[in-house]
């Protein structure tokens, strides 16, 4: 009871000026490749979370989630392939770490950063029973291991620190996939969650890509007017 007390306490969040420090040095920091590469894969799953959640909302069969080393993902469920369920399923992914980075500067902003972070630790729990390949597993249980420890053993001020950063990664981040996804495109990548929607809508790839690009930049934006208080 002690700890649910704690989690649900608001706690001081960051001043203007810690969190225009922080927004600099992340998007500085995932300027860097090989450090793109290693946080990339909260933001991969997070993508392959919002598939999965979107399809089970939408009355869908979820088969199974994969995390895979090169930062890619699959998430499988069944149901008709076509139609609005399907659609919102796909279009989930690129979004997700947008809305969920948006949701946690909200809480944030509002001071429950240990639920925003013990919330986000729960959520890649119930998705490890959803995992089918060990890598996968993996990236679950050291992503969830580091921020855990954190948050146990680190003070408050640590807290609020990791809890600001985590939503502002999956902010920048989602920016960032998406225009990873534009040059992949521009590559003759064929096989994207961009190209699954134009096949099963009237829209072309290149619509949903700037559509994905102008969620994410909103949600970042916001989510950033948040944090600033």
């Amino acid at each position: 009871m002690s700890f649910l007390n704690d989690v649900l306490s608001p706690v001081e969040s960051l001043s203007s000026r810690d969190v225009t420090i922080l927004v600099v040095g992340i998007v500085v920091v995932l300027s860097l490749p090989g450090v793109w590469r290693t946080l990339r894969h909260v933001v991969t799953i997070v993508h392959e979370g919002g598939h999965a959640f979107i399809a089970l909302a939408a009355g869908r069969q979820l088969s199974g989630i994969r995390l895979h080393s090169d930062t890619s993902g699959l998430t499988v469920s069944r149901g008709r392939p076509r139609g609005f369920g399907m659609i919102m399923t796909a279009a989930a992914g690129y979004t997700a770490p947008a809305l969920v980075g948006l949701l946690g500067a909200w809480l944030v902003s509002l001071g429950y950063t240990l639920a925003w972070v013990w919330g986000f630790v729960a959520v890649l729990v119930v998705m490890l029973m959803k995992i089918r390949n060990w890598f996968g597993a993996w990236v679950l249980l050291a992503t969830g291991g580091i921020i855990g420890v954190i948050m146990w053993f680190g003070p408050t001020t640590i807290h609020v620190w990791a809890g600001t950063a985590l939503a502002i990664l999956l902010l920048v981040g989602s920016m960032r996939a998406v225009v990873e996804l534009g040059r992949s495109r521009s590559r003759g990548a064929r096989t994207t969650d961009a190209d699954m929607l134009a096949r099963i809508t009237v829209l072309p790839a290149v619509v949903w890509v700037a559509g994905f690009f102008l969620v994410t930049g909103a949600c970042t934006a916001g989510g950033v007017w948040l944090l600033l208080g």
